[in-house]
């Protein structure tokens, strides 16, 4: 579906919009490599300075395919981001448009003539509904949309696409204003909002609103692009609530050249994700309509509430926190935490009945675990990812470090024949292994040899490996989970013996949204541990 966009001939006439999926270079690497649907990449907004952002929950579902974010922004600077981009390879009929953002229009020039030398063209966030000071406040008032695109325009050689606002009045305003400034192209529409959700009294979003997305919006988008169209013909990219080959058409209809989907993305894999947009392209080509049903309307991201019966303390940083119910989960699957006011966090669940987790004190929300009192009532949405399924008769070996126990103990217990190979520093710092010693055959190693093997369990393992005839170790499956230096060395000692297909590894990414949309968690090779994951079969990749 080769398709012309501001004078260079890209392979389809989709994008993915800022701030969705594309949002780390090894995320946007795979999908230039094997998308090609995709034809304009738009990346994360980036700005000045680096910005951490704001804290998780930063995704709600108010109705099926229907959403509230406030991400806050999130992205390295622009130094850093050039850095990484530059890392990139850009097929010749791809379109990399990077987003940038910025407080004034000298931080948009700034910001420009760092990311234009790395960027086929430039994406001006002048719509974020949920950050003070920026985007929507901005995108509001024709004359600094002007203002700003000109500009960012008169420092640059490459194409300059103003991002607009729904949130106006009269959006052919500001898009006139735009075009004065020298626009290429203009890009609309921006989330609504913002907006609000709640869940048992509390405002889910740590920002409190966010701005709308989804479904929801798809007759605000499809009213903005014709108002855009009927006073300008540059190019415009189409984008808000767009899911079906039905929806692209109308956006076609409306005046869009280049059509966005982002939200109707939410909780694919990354293999549905590009049957998405192969079966999307067979709809246009021939007229069907079928991709809607790649769609995943039945995602679950409520919140159901649990009560704190039992906090043990383990050592000075982790404890195991007991709750008043049996949750249903499958081994390999995880849930997220949330406790309003302080945030949320994904946790594997040690045991499904009762409901209990692993906790290691590595930040504001774990510290704060440490001491939740008995009797607390707090809230799980899940469970996510995609739940292990061992070979049938395969032998498991399961290796885990830290509170990594907490990924694997259920698997040994759910599928047997297994053994668990658990690590720690220190005798103090082993956890539920009493259990363990119920469902499996369980090696212990300590680093100064106060319980168990005395030496790293990568070596323990490796002991064990050893021993075995070639027989056994074919029927071996592995299950890595732990910290990211664990899970390489005990690839590593897996490789020795044994085909990348037989080893799993889950590492302790940075997850947020839970559902593929942020890509917080993306591995090096593209993958997001909350929907490809978080066991990944093949020795991971080290960044």
């Amino acid at each position: 579906m080769n398709t012309e966009f501001l004078g260079k001939t890209i392979s389809g006439p989709f994008t993915v919009p800022s701030g969705i999926v594309t949002t780390a270079t090894s995320i946007i690497q795979a999908i230039f490599d094997e998308m090609p649907q995709v034809g304009v990449i738009t990346t994360k907004s980036v700005g000045l300075e680096p910005r951490v952002g704001n804290r998780e929950p930063v995704y709600s579902q108010y109705a099926p395919g229907c959403f509230v974010n406030a991400v806050g922004l999130t992205n390295p600077g622009a130094q850093k981001a050039a850095q990484l981009m530059a890392e990139l390879v850009v097929p010749e009929d791809r379109f990399l448009l990077t987003s940038i953002f910025g407080g004034s229009v000298e931080e948009f020039v700034q910001v420009a003539k760092i990311m234009a030398p790395v960027s086929d063209g430039l994406e001006l966030n002048l719509s974020c509904p949920h950050a003070s000071g920026y985007g929507m406040a901005m995108g509001q008032d024709p004359a600094l949309v002007r203002k700003i695109t000109a500009a960012v325009k008169a420092v640059v050689d490459i194409p300059v696409i103003p991002k607009l606002t729904p949130n106006t009045s009269n959006i052919g305003e500001i898009a006139l204003a735009a075009v004065e400034g020298g626009a290429d192209a203009l890009c609309a529409i921006n989330t609504l909002g913002p907006g609000y959700t709640a869940a048992h009294g509390h405002p889910v979003l740590s920002n409190g609103a966010g701005g709308m997305s989804g479904k929801g919006v798809l007759p605000i988008a499809l009213k903005c692009i014709r108002e855009i169209r009927a006073v300008c013909d540059i190019p415009v990219i189409g984008c808000g609530g767009i899911s079906s080959a039905a929806d692209v058409r109308q956006a076609i209809d409306a005046g869009a050249s280049i059509v966005g989907i982002g939200s109707a993305l939410t909780g694919m894999t990354s293999d549905e994700m590009g049957s998405y947009f192969n079966q999307l392209e067979s709809d246009i080509c021939f007229d069907s309509n079928k991709a809607e049903a790649h769609i995943r309307y039945d995602i679950d991201m409520d919140f159901e509430p649990v009560v704190l019966v039992e906090n043990q303390r383990i050592c000075e940083d982790i404890c195991v926190l007991t709750f008043d119910r049996k949750i249903n989960i499958q081994a390999g699957e995880f849930i997220f935490l949330w406790v309003p006011g302080l945030g949320e966090k994904p946790f594997s669940a040690l045991s499904d009945d009762p409901f209990s987790l692993a906790v290691i004190d590595v930040g504001l929300f774990t510290h704060a675990l440490m001491d939740l009192e008995v009797g607390t009532e707090v809230y799980v949405r899940g469970p996510h990812g995609i739940a292990a399924q061992p070979p049938e008769g395969a032998k498991i070996m399961a290796v885990a470090g830290g509170t990594g126990l907490a990924a694997v103990y259920q698997l040994a217990r759910d599928f047997g024949n297994a053994q668990i190979f658990t690590g720690a520093r220190s005798a103090n710092r082993h956890y539920y292994l009493e259990e363990c010693k119920k469902i499996a055959e369980v090696h212990i190693a300590t680093d100064d040899g106060s319980l168990g093997f005395k030496g790293f369990v990568t070596e323990m393992l490796r002991a064990q490996l050893q021993k075995m005839s070639q027989a056994e170790l074919d029927n071996l499956v592995f299950y890595n989970c732990g910290p990211a230096s664990m899970v390489y060395a005990a690839a590593a000692v897996q490789r020795e013996f044994c085909g990348d297909h037989q080893i799993h590894s889950a590492i302790d990414y940075l997850t947020k949204c839970g559902v593929g949309i942020c890509g917080a968690c993306a591995t090096p090779d593209g993958k997001r541990i909350c929907v490809d994951g978080p066991f990944i079969q093949g020795a991971p990749i080290r960044p």
